[in-house]
């Protein structure tokens, strides 16, 4: 309506004041509601055309959309195991810090497992101390075959003395028997050394990785335990936790409840444009929002992004091949910020919004490379987006009506 009072006013009000005073016909005499037509036809045609043409080139290079939404994304409250609840330690509906416990599993299995583990790393320690006793055994045995392997070593090298200064004073026998204790002694010996060095490595490798084993047990069973408190992962406010003491859960079945993170929604706004403006939407464009939430309220904000696809045109691989005719038309997903650092505070997230993105052509026309003509149409272009800046701002008066008195409500 107000694309065709405003082509009116350039078509068929000229056509009506030439037919009043330039020809002399009166309304109510030549011009009558039967002769409008015939006697205002060309300014009627001009009028629809200018504004066809108009409506088409606001709507093409100033893209609006009612299909705005804050969408947030929400956390769901999932253990990392299946158990039953023990404790709940929030409310339905709670604000939460990072961090903050939400609610406890059942933890007796978790708590034998980290007793179980604790008893074996202490029997490690009272392994090793026993190990180090039998270092210090080993060692006395070792010093043990020493001497007896000295004391025997010197008594064969005396006797053998003996035998060589004077023959037949020793008796052979003695001798055999002599260097027989003497090789048994140096058994004895090897025999003390291994042990000790096996009571060693006992001690200096075994049983440390044995230790080792023990407090890694020690800290899986801690991290099973852990898990049985389910925290916040960040800040924000959980909402319909209806989880009670006893109930059954699973990560694989349902979530415990829904963490909205703080500042959710809060950042940017995303709208759908139809695929004819593609080529119009690109990032830097100066946009404009009325929220429902905030009525009254014109937003400024700036395109940041285009997606270069389109969600309806996503599949996944299956038996079945697709039919293009069953599909629908997608739109242009942008998204957009605030000018402001705090233009979408007031806003509350999920909120639906009405778009308005103006195309600027500044700089091009700002070129010394572009005509005088050329610059001209630009700057019609540029210009006929006040029109749309103007339904915006209507369609921000009249929301509130709208919703609140023709919708039913």
């Amino acid at each position: 309506m107000l694309e065709l009072m405003l082509c009116s006013l350039f078509t068929l009000v000229p056509d009506y004041l030439y037919r009043r005073y330039g020809q002399g016909k009166r309304f109510g005499r030549e011009i009558t509601l039967f002769s409008v037509w015939f006697e205002l036809r060309w300014g009627i045609i001009g009028c629809l055309m200018l504004t066809i043409g108009l409506i088409t080139l606001i709507f093409y290079f100033h893209p609006s959309t009612t299909s705005a939404m804050l969408f947030f994304r929400t956390v769901p409250i999932v253990p990392e195991i299946p158990g039953r609840v023990a404790e709940v330690k929030v409310d339905f509906s709670a604000p939460v810090t990072k961090g903050t416990v939400l609610f406890t599993l059942d933890s007796s299995k978790q708590q034998a497992a980290i007793e179980a583990a604790r008893r074996k790393s202490a029997e490690v320690d009272a392994q090793l101390v026993a190990a180090k006793v039998e270092v210090t055994k080993a060692e006395a045995q070792l010093q043990q075959a020493n001497t007896d392997y000295q004391q025997a070593k010197d008594e064969l090298d005396v006797k053998t003395e003996l035998q060589r200064r004077n023959p037949g004073i020793v008796p052979q026998r003695d001798i055999e028997k002599l260097q027989v204790a003497v090789d048994g002694r140096q058994a004895a010996i090897d025999a003390a050394m291994a042990s000790r060095q096996s009571a060693e490595t006992r001690v200096t490798t075994l049983l440390p990785a044995e230790k080792d084993s023990a407090e890694a047990a020690l800290a899986q069973a801690q991290v099973e335990y852990d898990k049985t408190f389910v925290r916040a992962g960040v800040d924000g406010r959980v909402e319909q936790f209806a989880l009670r003491p006893g109930d059954i859960v699973n990560p694989l079945m349902r979530p415990a409840g829904v963490l909205i993170p703080e500042g959710a929604g809060k950042r940017a706004l995303q709208a759908g444009f139809g695929q004819i403006e593609a080529q119009v939407l690109k990032p830097g464009m100066i946009a404009e929002a009325a929220c429902t939430s905030v009525p009254w309220t014109i937003i400024p904000m700036v395109i940041t992004s285009v997606q270069d696809y389109i969600a309806a045109g996503q599949f996944r691989g299956g038996e079945q091949l697709i039919d293009a005719s069953a599909a629908r038309p997608g739109t242009i997903l942008a998204f957009l910020e605030p000018i402001a650092t705090d233009g979408l505070a007031d806003v509350t997230a999920g909120s639906s919004c009405i778009v308005n993105a103006y195309t600027s052509n500044h700089e091009v026309i700002a070129a010394k490379e572009t005509g005088a003509v050329h610059g001209f149409v630009l700057h019609a272009i540029d210009t006929v987006g006040l029109v749309h800046a103007m339904l915006l701002r209507i369609q921000a008066l009249l929301l509130p009506i709208k919703t609140l008195v023709l919708s039913g409500h």
